[in-house]
Parts: C-alpha cells; structure tokens; sequence
C-alpha cells in the first residue's frame, strides 16, 4: 500500500510547488507608470473681436518654474458684449532655445484638455472650437463672449489626463500641467 501511494505523494508535492512558484512572480510589483509632465513657463492668451475693437494679449510667464520668484500674470481689458475669437500658445522658456509645447499639446489632443473658468462676477463664456481625433475639445482655440461690466479672473487649466479623456471629462480629472488666474475687467 506505501508503494502504490508514493507516485501519487510526490506528484501531488510537485504540482504544489510549481504552483507556489507561479504564484509568486503574480506578487512581484509591477513598475509604475511614469507620465512626464511639461513644464510650461509661459502663457500667451490672445483674443481678437469679431467686428472692430482691440485685440488683446495676456501672458503668464514663471521663468523659473514653481517656487523662486513668483510669476508675472497681465490682465485682460475686455470690451462688454464683445466676441473674442481666442488661441493660447504654451512655452518651456527655461530651456535655450525655448520649446514650443502648443504643437505637442495639439498633437497629444486625445490627452489634453484646457478648461476655463469664470472667477469672482466676471461675466464671460468660453466655448472651445479645436477638436482631438476623437471629435473632444482641445481648448487651444475657441470664442470668448463678454456679457455687461464686471471684474474677476478668467482661470486656465491645462488637464493631462492620457487614459481618462472622455465625454464626460472635466477640470477635476488627470494632472495639472499648469493653471493660471489672469486678472479680467470689462469695461467700456
């Protein structure tokens, strides 16, 4: 009777120790994925008014990134009741010659967002006109439409958010690659 289990005995530790051995290479910790962010160091929002009036251009520049001197925001002095066709421009100036991050924000659209936001009054509407290859906002363009006078900050927001893009994307999803509140006043 000992003879005829034994075949079985070893088999049965044999197969235990296989799977032990398999079920710990499942336990090895998988590498984290790393998102390299841009560092953007300047801002340029432009708007030009349907019809006649001023175009105006508001620049955030932090040339030494995050912490040392803090940054220099211009202001927006809008027009009431006014259409902006608007385009941000986005740059790494820390880098010689400095790098244009625009053209790889556009060509990322998939895993970008930039979302504005109307701060303290300030009475505008931003709708965003340039489109990812899957037919969702990019931000990089679009109107701006003044309502009467009023004085807040218009809050820009560019959202990383590679995986996470979708219909019901919004400011609360992904990294924040950067965000800026520009001073805003409309006035006749």
């Amino acid at each position: 009777m000992k003879n005829l289990l034994k075949p079985y005995f070893s088999a049965l530790m044999l197969g235990s120790l296989l799977f032990a051995g398999t079920s710990c290479k499942d336990e090895e910790p998988k590498p984290e994925l790393v998102v390299e962010q841009e560092l953007i160091t300047t801002v340029t929002l432009s708007l030009v008014p349907d019809g006649k009036g001023q175009n105006v251009t508001a620049i955030y520049s932090d040339p030494d990134g995050d912490g040392g001197t803090p940054p220099e925001i211009g202001a927006l002095d809008l027009a009431p009741n006014t259409t902006y066709s608007f385009t941000v421009t986005l740059s790494d100036d820390s880098k010689t010659p400095p790098v244009d991050i625009t053209a790889e924000v556009l060509a990322e659209g998939e895993a970008h967002e930039l979302f504005y936001s109307a701060l303290g009054g300030l009475d505008v509407t931003v709708e965003k006109t340039d489109m990812d290859k899957n037919n969702r906002p990019i931000g990089l363009a679009g109107t701006l439409t003044t309502g009467g006078e009023s004085a807040g900050k218009l809050q820009v927001t560019l959202k990383h958010q590679e995986g996470l893009k979708g219909s019901t994307s919004d400011v609360t999803k992904g990294e924040t690659d950067v965000e800026i509140q520009f001073p805003a006043v409309i006035q006749p």
